[in-house]
């Protein structure tokens, strides 16, 4: 059996030397866990961390060691990772994942970059916190399908768990234990490393390509106005809208949450960040290109009741089109897909 206390020495003696991981001509250089998980980039705003569930090494350890066990699945079979894996930005490249008993979920799995930011969670908004997030997997019968009390008499039976979370929170596992971790863990997955960031933050001009830009000035401009649902630092209003998917929509969106009509078919302003790994897109995954995306949005959408006054045809020419994927590609962050800290430490 690990000894806690080992593990973590281990770490910290690992990350004392000084060391540089490269990637796109960019050079970062940590010294502790502690420093890569609390770097915040140039134009983000300090992450704030609830009472009770500050940051500590202790709990986030063990909300990674959570986030990668399959403990979390009735079956033992699926694990978060399974739907957020690290190298695709935390999202995953399947319409539907599937959960215990191979069961398919009903709407795309976004990613969980810099979901610290985010007011609320779901795609109809209707969870305030992380830390209550956890519990939407963990009973859903086509994710984890299980409980949490059952969750927490799993790691009852595990002397590791127990050591670490006597570490963390001064109390064995237990509800609180599992959903406090796991959300200290998510709120370190932040990702603000991209080409366009060293443009826009870093002065480093040369970061963007002619095309890059042009396909910037494009995503900023009144003509598409891209930037009024997908703006600020993280890409995103969090608003809910309309795009204009479909005429009918299956999926009720936001009205399931408020049976206010208004809200039918309305869903969360997902983040651009490393949308060029998050493909299949959409809350159902009906687009497998992001050059599919641009083409419903160029040509204005389905009509739509409630349908965003923003969605209308932009008449963008095939070079515009090309310019503006590949500025969205610009947003693709590798220091953050390739961050061994943030991997399973198995």
């Amino acid at each position: 059996m690990p000894n806690f206390d080992h593990v973590k020495r281990l770490l910290l003696i690992l990350f004392l030397f000084p060391w540089i991981t490269a990637c796109d001509n960019v050079t970062i250089a940590f010294s502790t866990p502690e420093e890569i998980l609390d770097d915040i980039p140039l134009g983000f705003p300090a992450i704030e961390y609830p009472a009770e569930n500050e940051f500590t090494m202790e709990r986030w350890l063990l909300g990674r060691k959570l986030f990668y066990d399959p403990i979390l699945s009735d079956d033992y079979s699926v694990s978060c990772a399974s739907c957020h894996d690290s190298e695709l930005a935390f999202a995953v490249n399947e319409q539907f994942s599937r959960g215990a008993g191979q069961a398919i979920g009903t709407r795309n799995a976004p990613s969980l970059a810099n979901v610290a930011y985010h007011p609320y969670y779901t795609r109809e908004g209707g969870v305030p916190t992380l830390e209550m997030q956890i519990l939407i997997p963990i009973q859903e019968h086509n994710e984890f399908n299980t409980n949490i009390l059952i969750i927490a008499e799993r790691m009852l039976e595990d002397e590791t768990y127990v050591e670490m979370s006597q570490a963390a929170y001064d109390r064995p596992p237990d509800p609180y234990v599992i959903t406090r971790s796991i959300a200290n863990f998510e709120r370190t997955l932040i990702s603000g490393n991209s080409a366009y960031d060293r443009y826009k933050f870093q002065n480093k001009s040369q970061a963007l390509t002619a095309q890059e830009k042009m396909g910037m000035e494009l995503f900023f401009s009144e003509r598409t106005r891209c930037s009024q649902c997908h703006a600020d630092f993280n890409f995103t209003n969090y608003a809910f809208e309309n795009n204009g998917l479909y005429a009918s929509y299956p999926d009720p969106g936001r009205f399931r949450l408020t049976r206010d009509s208004m809200d039918l078919a309305r869903f969360k302003v997902p983040s651009l960040r490393n949308v060029e790994l998050t493909a299949p897109y959409m809350h159902d995954g009906s687009f497998d290109k992001l050059s599919d995306v641009l083409k419903h949005y160029n040509a204005g959408g389905a009509n739509h009741r409630n349908k965003s006054e923003l969605i209308q045809p932009l008449n963008l020419s095939s070079g515009e089109l090309e310019a503006l994927e590949a500025f969205l590609k610009s947003l693709t962050d590798h220091t953050f897909i390739t961050n061994n800290t943030l991997k399973d430490e198995n």
